[in-house]
């Protein structure tokens, strides 16, 4: 984000706990309060850049694409909102109560998101006229991720322009 123009901030969800073990992560993942994490953390987060910043937006990956939608949903003070292969759960908030710009990113053979969870959240959008724009690629869940087996270069550089002039348009 740097290299691109812009200021980030990592809002510290799991309160300095951090592990290299993979079950730990997920129990720590599993044990997540995401509707705490975004209406709380994240707020946190766009509270402190609006100090300093006209203009602020979430981006996420994964569960924090999830983390992104749910912020869109809680967090008045967002300008947009970037997410990158992540839905939260339905329980944790309503999509059609969203007022700013979102925009999505996702895999069409998603094993965690698949498109029919993808094609609700984008009906309860259009059913509230949130302005958003969706996007899939023929890759899988993680697509973006550089250092994994399943990265999809292509799908990736493409998801990554489209989201800098996303940001770009509503925060540059």
């Amino acid at each position: 984000m740097a290299a691109s123009g812009y200021r980030a901030l990592v809002p510290d969800l799991y309160r300095g706990k951090v592990t290299l073990e993979a079950a730990e992560a997920e129990h720590l993942m599993a044990a997540l309060d995401f509707r705490d994490a975004a209406s709380q953390d994240v707020r946190g987060a766009v509270e402190r850049l609006k100090r300093s910043s006209e203009r602020v937006a979430v981006m996420g990956f994964c569960m924090g694409g999830a983390l992104s939608i749910l912020a869109a949903i809680h967090v008045a003070e967002l300008d947009a909102v970037c997410c990158w292969y992540g839905v939260p759960p339905p329980e944790a908030g309503d999509p059609r109560t969203i007022r700013m710009p979102v925009q999505g990113h996702f895999a069409l053979q998603d094993e965690y998101f698949p498109p029919a969870v993808v094609d609700a959240l984008e009906a309860k959008l259009k059913e509230a006229s949130v302005r958003y724009e969706f996007y899939r690629y023929p890759a899988s869940h993680g697509f973006g991720r550089e250092s994994a087996s399943y990265h999809d270069p292509a799908a990736a550089a493409l998801a990554w322009q489209r989201s800098l002039n996303f940001l770009a348009r509503y925060c540059g």
